[in-house]
């Protein structure tokens, strides 16, 4: 009889991964992984103390998938940011269940809006941004929150229900905001 599979650690965040991603992070157990894997819960317990440790490993996985998405322009608009925009949108509309765990999970509990901006991940869309419209950090900063958080809202409401969705009016929207927000930024 051949030797069973070594789970490894990246097996378990890639099953746990999958789960979110198809069923939702309430999903992610012991069990329901060890089920996909097709092993006792033992290895998967080996590597990680608790459900909680699991989902941190798969909220950063997570985070760099979107972040990936995000970043995959294939300029349909003008715009770069606009382009960012609609890719956050349609990852939400595409991935509801990963969009939902990443920014409806609590996870950004006592974090200030600054404190995201200063995340690793949005210095090359930052920096895009103020190269683009050859304005400041600070200014760059200002226009990328409001875009952020109008397309968030519009992320939100698709990921959470059926709703129709028509890209050319979402394009309008962002990019009126967008140019109010430059506008903004650059008057002041």
């Amino acid at each position: 009889m051949p030797p069973k599979a070594k789970i490894t650690r990246e097996m378990i965040v890639d099953t746990a991964f999958e789960i979110v991603r198809k069923e939702g992070a309430d999903k992610v157990t012991a069990r329901s992984i060890s089920e996909q894997l097709s092993c006792s819960t033992q290895p998967v317990l080996y590597y990680f103390s608790t459900v909680e440790d699991i989902k941190k490993a798969v909220y950063k996985k997570a985070d760099e998938y979107h972040t990936a998405y995000l970043m995959n322009l294939e300029m349909t608009c003008e715009n770069p940011m606009l382009e960012i925009g609609m890719n956050y949108i349609k990852f939400a509309i595409e991935e509801r269940n990963l969009f939902r765990f990443l920014f409806q999970s609590n996870e950004f509990s006592g974090v200030s809006m600054l404190e995201l901006l200063e995340t690793e991940e949005l210095f090359p869309m930052l920096g895009m941004l103020q190269n683009e419209l050859d304005i400041s950090m600070e200014a760059a900063k200002e226009a990328f929150t409001t875009l952020f958080i109008f397309s968030h809202g519009y992320a939100s409401l698709y990921a959470n229900n059926t709703m129709l969705y028509n890209e050319q009016d979402v394009i309008r929207a962002l990019d009126k905001i967008f140019e109010g927000a430059v506008c903004t930024v650059k008057r002041d």
